[in-house]
């Protein structure tokens, strides 16, 4: 028995690139990691479509463990300068830092892209994730507004940030 849980060793994670085949998971995922946004927002957050059209612009980097997908990111290389989004973890792997680590190699990735900075947007509800990301060195950049065609039950408009890499 570990004295702590920050001192027994988690499941070890490998983070690779999804595949077309890994929509259906994707899309579960993503829907049980966002549904702290259905007081927010109405309906799935995402669908198979909805993956496979990110896929055309960007990547998912996946991290998978034994038991199966644990969490996902999406990146997207614009220029020099990187786009974060959809990051999503199992709401049974959520506190365990692996959020963290998805945003480790989504920075990563960026940088061997050659990418200066990283940009990524939150709805302005969700105000936990504003210090979640500013724990990792992102600051605020301004907002935006919300997806016209995205079914709000409150007003929302994006929360804008970023983060330099050089």
């Amino acid at each position: 028995m570990c004295a702590s849980e920050s001192a027994c060793p988690g499941p070890t994670h490998t983070i690779r690139i999804a595949l077309a085949e890994d929509i259906p998971a994707l899309v579960r995922l993503i829907n049980a990691a966002f549904r702290v946004e259905q007081p927010f927002i109405e309906g799935e957050r995402i669908d198979a479509e909805g993956v496979r059209t990110y896929m055309e612009k960007g990547k998912f980097l996946l991290a998978e463990e034994s038991a199966g997908l644990g969490g996902c990111v999406y990146v997207e290389v614009t220029g020099d300068r990187g786009y974060v989004g959809l990051l999503g973890v199992d709401p049974s792997r959520q506190g365990t830092g692996l959020g963290r680590k998805l945003m480790d190699a989504a920075e990563n990735y960026f940088r061997e892209a050659g990418c200066a900075a990283v940009d990524l947007r939150t709805i302005s509800p969700r105000t936990p994730l504003l210090s979640f990301y500013r724990h990792l060195g992102y600051s605020l950049t301004g907002t935006a507004p919300f997806a016209p065609d995205m079914p709000v039950k409150v007003p929302c408009h994006y929360v804008l940030m970023s983060k330099n890499l050089v």
